[in-house]
């Protein structure tokens, strides 16, 4: 087929804290994920997404960066890096790593040198805005009589004030962590210096790149107005996406620019490389601003991810995604779990009925036209957990319940009690605990316990993977929803394999009502749980190849 790589691949999301540990520190690693680089490909995926594993004082475990062309030492060398991309490209796997342009670490060396310049006014000629530290952050006077009140009234996403006063009396803004500074956006410095980040990432070879908070850049500095009787929280900083409050924060329009800028710089090396944006919108309609021709390729669609367990809510999405998309011709993407948000097994439910709801919904997400991200873990069918506080420590204080730790607890992969082979031990005397505890309930959820297993939720995804390179890449980019029963979602995709003239059409079926359903006429290709006999039973969704449809 030709196009790019990534229009129709399946990423598989590796948090490197959490995947694999080769010198039993407790923590994971670029060589421990390098070791497990032949799983990854057996599984079937098309490239790994590594979150940050730069330099970084880790007070939000990598997204707080220090020095972005290099390693942290907790996770190895520039070596390490290097040796990872070899391997993975040894093994046909392409690789996306983390960007992180909205802000930096408060122990990046330009935010040290800001705070060690005077205030403005007290610097004399240094106080041109191109010679001054501050100018490459969002440094503000100010209000009230003695400059005491913050310079807008935004909040923090992790919670609290966005703006943090130093000790000469300007504020600074972090609308993160409050040692997160934001970057300006309108200091060419800043865009100079990204330009050379990203080339210096192209040059080792990685092949894309996840952009963070790619909405966020630039800032329109005026009081988010809230409606009348909803409370300023930090919810209220990120309630634009639900269509409910303005937000001058974020989704202005100065970041196209950047982002234009960037695609020229990518689309000048060779071999496809690509970015693909975390942009949080209200909605697709917005978000296809982001995947225009000249900017990012792709964009996270969270609205699969944030639908319920329910047949018109799936429907919904995709009938707005794929026509809000349409006009750009770009490739949509779909996503049901990543590091920021609740295991979507958990999500739905409780015990097996979440787990069979979490595979069918998988497999339903594997037929759609566009390219699928997988987050590590769930193709061993990993719930949630739920920490006590004493182990928590996510800076997102106020998401309750353990905050994003749940979703990161490393992952299980052989044995019969933690660590469950996550970190290998050259030497007794190191520690053998992960940085999260795992639960002891997970000895019948590692690699090893799964392998093999024809029913497990691994072989699961194997095979489904594996059917979707047979039955559904190079399909129509085209759905038709179908008619169906109440609680169920059934859609067609033409121009399934073979010649034209003896092209077939796969169609879908997955089923979130209360009672069993009939299946078209076809042959069953891929089934989320046990073999389907007759009908299709609730919680479960199937392939189906049938005559093409003229």
């Amino acid at each position: 087929m030709d196009q790019p790589w990534w229009r129709e691949a399946v990423a598989y999301q590796i948090y490197p804290r959490s995947f694999a540990d080769s010198n039993g520190d407790g923590l994971g690693d670029l060589q421990g994920i390098t070791d497990h680089l032949d799983y990854l490909a057996a599984l079937g995926v098309d490239a790994i997404w590594i979150c940050p594993f730069y330099t970084s004082p880790q007070n939000d475990h990598g997204y707080d960066v220090a020095d972005y062309c290099d390693v942290d030492p907790i996770f190895g060398t520039l070596a390490d890096a290097d040796h990872l991309i070899a391997r993975a490209h040894e093994l046909a796997l392409k690789v996306i790593v983390d960007l992180v342009p909205n802000h930096t670490s408060s122990a990046h060396p330009w935010f040290v040198e800001a705070l060690a310049e005077a205030k403005p006014e007290a610097m004399g000629t240094a106080s041109e805005p191109e010679s001054s530290a501050r100018d490459r952050y969002i440094f503000r006077d100010g209000r009230g009589e003695n400059g005491e009140e913050p310079p807008t009234n935004w909040r923090s996403v992790f919670g609290g004030p966005a703006w943090t006063r130093i000790e000469d009396g300007q504020w600074y803004l972090h609308l993160f962590d409050d040692d997160q500074p934001d970057l300006n956006w309108h200091n060419p410095e800043v865009v100079e210096e990204f330009t050379k980040i990203l080339t210096f990432w192209l040059d080792r070879g990685v092949d894309g790149f996840r952009v963070d908070i790619a909405h966020g850049l630039f800032k329109e500095l005026r009081d988010q107005v809230v409606p009348e009787g909803l409370a300023l929280t930090s919810d209220a900083a990120v309630m634009y996406e639900r269509g409910v409050t303005d937000a001058p924060m974020w989704d202005n329009l100065g970041v196209h620019e950047i982002y234009r800028a960037w695609r020229k710089l990518i689309d000048s090396f060779d071999g496809d490389r690509m970015m693909v944006a975390e942009a949080w919108t209200p909605g697709p309609a917005e978000l296809r601003r982001y995947v225009r021709a000249d900017e990012f390729n792709q964009a996270f669609n969270f609205s699969w991810l944030q639908a319920p367990w329910s047949a018109e809510a799936f429907k919904e999405v995709i009938g707005s995604t794929l026509k809000a998309l349409g006009p750009s011709r770009a490739a949509p993407t779909w996503v049901l779990s990543n590091h920021d948000v609740v295991r979507h097994r958990s999500r739905y439910g409780d015990g097996l009925q979440a787990l069979h709801r979490a595979r069918a919904a998988t497999l339903a997400m594997l037929a759609l036209p566009g390219s699928a991200y997988l987050y590590q873990g769930e193709e061993l069918g990993l719930p949630q957990v739920y920490l006590p506080p004493e182990y928590q420590e996510d800076p997102w204080s106020e998401t309750g319940e353990g905050g994003r730790d749940g979703c990161r607890v490393p992952l299980p992969w052989s044995g019969f009690e933690p660590p469950f082979g996550f970190s290998q031990v050259p030497d007794e005397d190191l520690p053998t605990q992960p940085w999260l505890p795992q639960p002891a309930e997970w000895v019948d959820l590692t690699v090893a316990a799964q392998n093999g297993v024809r029913d497990s939720t691994l072989e699961f995804y194997r095979a489904a993977l594996a059917a979707r390179r047979a039955f559904a890449l190079g399909a129509d980019e085209d759905v038709e929803i179908l008619d169906a029963p109440e609680g169920v979602v059934s859609f067609r995709r033409g121009g399934v394999g073979g010649s034209p003239d003896t092209r077939t059409d796969l169609i879908v079926v997955l089923n979130c009502g209360m009672e069993p359903t009939s299946l078209p006429e076809g042959e069953i290709v891929m089934y989320s749980g046990d073999p389907v006999v007759g009908d299709l039973p609730t919680d479960a969704a199937v392939w189906i190849i049938a005559p093409a449809v003229e």
